[in-house]
């Protein structure tokens, strides 16, 4: 392999900003896609479906736009860092850094230039929100003590509890996957013709 290639393969400051304004975009459209459920204790259990209704033409547009090992893990990283910051289970945080790095992985095996491998690198990643979930139905009372030492209203989480339904997990997960699918391919639609000009199946 000559220097020329394993340089194209390398992440460049130009890579690094276009990462950080796609991945901008990804929190945008996640926060919007799940707030919705997000804010209603009984509506909650299905803000996985939300978050992952509406990034995925930015996720796969990303990946157009930057075809190299290392862009979906920082897109991740970054997600995970603002799911933290913004006070969301640490779960999802790491969840996000640890499937972003799968996705990656993922993609990787069309070399990014497979729209239909992309496509479930980003389903892969949109299951990240599913874990402060799956703390509430595997372990109640772990999640329960987190909501306490968040401060998280007892109404909110009183609510959720006496609503909980015990197919709501696979529900979820099952629903995630539809609506992360759709998404992905409402994406390689309207990229249809960007994706032809890069070559990319």
């Amino acid at each position: 392999m000559s220097n020329h290639d394993t340089n194209s393969r390398k992440l460049s400051a130009k890579d690094l900003v276009t990462i950080g304004v796609f991945s901008a975009l990804y929190v945008v459209l996640t926060i919007v896609g799940g707030i919705i459920f997000g804010t209603n204790p009984i509506l909650t259990f299905w803000m996985p479906l939300g978050c992952a209704i509406l990034s995925g033409p930015v996720f796969l547009l990303m990946s157009l736009k930057v075809p190299k090992p290392g862009a979906i893990t920082i897109c991740g990283i970054i997600m995970g860092i603002i799911m933290l910051v913004t006070g969301m289970y640490w779960g999802i945080a790491l969840a996000f850094v640890i499937l972003g790095f799968a996705a990656d992985l993922v993609a990787s095996i069309g070399k990014y230039k497979n729209s239909k491998i992309t496509s479930i690198s980003y389903i892969i990643i949109s299951l990240s929100t599913i874990t402060s979930y799956a703390l509430f139905f595997l372990n109640q009372s772990a999640w329960l003590k987190y909501m306490k030492k968040q401060g998280t209203d007892p109404a909110y989480y009183e609510t959720m509890i006496a609503n909980a339904k015990g197919w709501y997990l696979p529900a979820i997960i099952i629903g995630t996957i539809i609506c992360a699918s759709i998404s992905a391919l409402v994406g390689r639609k309207l990229l249809k013709k960007q994706f032809k000009k890069a070559g990319i199946v």
